[in-house]
């Protein structure tokens, strides 16, 4: 588990695009065609900075949901 950046109590920065895939699963009408999505965006993760880790960074996520994929 990675660690976070709360900004509050309730608030943090994401720690990676995963999220979009739920909401993207729950929206989308199967019925009209397999799901395929491409999720980028920039994560925070308290990492101290060093030559193979950053606090910030882009992460992108393909995901295809269908039947007979």
């Amino acid at each position: 588990m990675q660690d976070t950046f709360y900004i509050t109590e309730e608030i943090l920065l994401r720690t990676h695009t995963s999220p979009v895939q739920a909401r993207a699963m729950d929206a989308h009408d199967f019925s009209k065609g397999p799901l395929k999505m491409i999720s980028p965006g920039r994560v925070f993760r308290r990492d101290t900075d060093d030559a193979t880790h950053s606090h910030q960074f882009h992460q992108i996520e393909g995901l295809v949901v269908g039947k007979n994929i």
